[in-house]
């Protein structure tokens, strides 16, 4: 039996927003699988316990930057939100927006030797990096990018700094524009429902299993729930059949249509996104240098 430490169960207490005991008792029946834990919390509480689940701990900024139909979206990152705030690392980032945008680079190697000087630093992106975590002392990196070019036209918006959304369309400018504000309010995961990964359905098909197999009803009763939990996932989490956020009396698709307008497609960004941040167990810490001053 795995331990569970008052750490792993702030953890998933700070991912699921759960009750202390109801998160360290799926942690104990997990055997401290943190994954399968979150979706034990998910199948006894509902979808109370998924509202923090997207919470991230990664500090950083999203950037973007556009001209006509070629744009890009990056996201660089740093080790403490005070640095998001320091006009050097967030010039470094909007520079990099640029550069992604005007020179197509590969990947993150590509970009970082690019011709690049800032604050006293270069000749490439990479030695400006390297220059400014010595000037502010934090480390700081290019996470990830995409650069968009063709034919559609391109609308961007940033929440703060730290979620970017970048959407492909033909049509009306302003329309696009509150497609963008909308999906970095409500996350879509896909364009429509044929979109969703399958992995995702799968997730969400085996949580709607076990909570209707515990109703107890019949089993064509219980695959009719399921099928059920299924469809509305899928109309949750797809940009088209979502409730636009600025009338939720239509969906984004029928704003779309109204306004002559149609989407390709969409890029989110939420900083820190799938980056797991160190959790401390500070007791076990003070423990081991109380331990060590009795040795010396």
């Amino acid at each position: 039996m795995a331990a569970i430490t008052a750490s792993m169960v702030a953890e998933l207490r700070a991912k699921t927003d759960a009750p202390m005991m109801e998160c360290k008792k799926a942690l104990t029946e997990a055997e401290g699988n943190m994954e399968r834990a979150e979706e034990i919390l998910r199948v006894k509480l509902g979808n109370k316990a998924g509202k923090a689940a997207s919470r991230v701990t990664a500090e950083g900024v999203v950037a973007a930057y556009r001209d006509g139909n070629v744009g890009s979206l990056i996201e660089v990152n740093c080790e403490t939100d005070f640095v998001t705030k320091n006009d050097s690392f967030v010039q470094l980032a909007q520079a990099a927006a640029e550069l992604v945008a005007k020179n197509d680079p590969a990947d993150i190697a590509a970009l970082s030797a690019l011709p690049y000087s800032q604050d006293g630093f270069g000749p490439t992106l990479e030695d400006v990096r390297k220059g400014l975590i010595g000037k502010i002392g934090e480390n700081m990196s290019f996470r990830r990018f995409k650069r968009f070019s063709g034919d559609h036209q391109l609308a961007h918006y940033l929440h703060g700094s730290r979620i970017g959304v970048v959407v492909e369309f033909q049509g009306d400018e302003t329309a696009a524009k509150d497609v963008a504000m909308h999906v970095a309010a409500m996350k879509p995961v896909s364009l429509s429902s044929a979109d969703v990964p399958a992995n995702l359905i799968e997730k969400e098909r085996s949580i709607a299993q076990q909570k209707a197999a515990e109703s107890g009803k019949p089993a064509e009763i219980v695959s009719k729930m399921v099928e059920g939990s299924v469809q509305k996932y899928l109309k949750e989490v797809s940009l088209l059949n979502q409730s636009f956020v600025k009338n939720d009396k239509q969906t984004v698709e029928a704003m779309l249509k109204g306004a002559n307008t149609s989407v390709k497609g969409f890029t989110l960004y939420v900083v820190g996104e799938g980056i797991e941040k160190k959790v401390d167990d500070f007791a076990a810490e003070v423990a081991a240098q109380v331990a060590a001053a009795k040795q010396g």
